[in-house]
């Protein structure tokens, strides 16, 4: 069967463009200080910084995608109406469009897949690409929220390496990082940018850094795919 990995990278909203009502709903249940009454420059900073991490605060900035039997990917990404041209590098393309584009693409891409690979993405991916989709008025084209166990889905087929190497929880879940640090896989933070980067990037217009970390992701997540399925599981 057709195997698509799947990896998203996303940036919050500016806190200080938002609505009053806005920011009394994500900051009412931080502590204030008892004689000022303010809220701690620190706790501000935390829900400011976490703001990308809610599809209602954040948006996507680059979707990657890598053919498993092919390996070639694509990543999609957002520059902001910088006019970057596409591009290529090893086995990616790269293509800037808006994230509503984005999400056109990569549904309909998914129309000739039927299984999909995933770190984390019934956690964070999957709800958020379809939650962004709906915000532009995008219709999904395949259920990649069914049934978490694998012997109950039906349909395609969505395997998300975090359940599978936790064994849904009966094991400590543990990162990307750590599982590729222990399997000898390079880290895509090897290269010195984790996702709490995107952000910084974002906003210093490096969009294209931002693109390229994606694909170390996707690389990343296609080979823990590969040592699991080669040796993790019972075939």
């Amino acid at each position: 069967m057709p195997k698509l990995i799947i990896d998203i990278e996303t940036v919050g909203e500016s806190f200080d463009s938002m609505d009053e009502v806005t920011k009394e709903t994500l900051t009412k249940w931080l502590d204030k200080d008892s004689e000022s009454g303010q809220i701690s420059p620190s706790a501000l900073e935390e829900v400011k910084n976490g703001l990308g991490l809610s599809p209602l605060t954040g948006h996507i900035c680059a979707i990657g995608v890598l053919d498993c039997d092919q390996n070639k990917g694509v990543v999609y990404f957002d520059a902001e109406n910088s006019n970057l041209p596409e591009s290529e590098q090893g086995s990616f393309k790269f293509k800037p469009m808006s994230e509503a584009e984005m999400l056109k693409n990569f549904w309909e891409g998914a129309k000739n897949y039927d299984t999909f690979i995933t770190f984390n993405g019934r956690g964070f991916d999957i709800p958020f690409i379809i939650a962004r989709s709906a915000v532009h008025n995008v219709k999904i084209t395949k259920d990649l929220m069914s049934n978490r166990y694998l012997n109950g889905q039906r349909g395609p087929t969505h395997i998300d390496l975090l359940d599978q190497l936790s064994f849904y929880g009966a094991m400590r879940r543990s990162s990307l990082h750590l599982w590729c640090r222990a399997l000898g896989i390079e880290s895509p933070k090897k290269a010195g940018v984790n996702g709490g980067d995107v952000a910084e990037l974002f906003a210093a217009k490096k969009y294209l850094d931002i693109a390229r970390y994606n694909t170390r992701d996707l690389v990343a997540t296609k080979e823990l795919y590969e040592r699991w399925s080669g040796y993790m599981l019972a075939n």
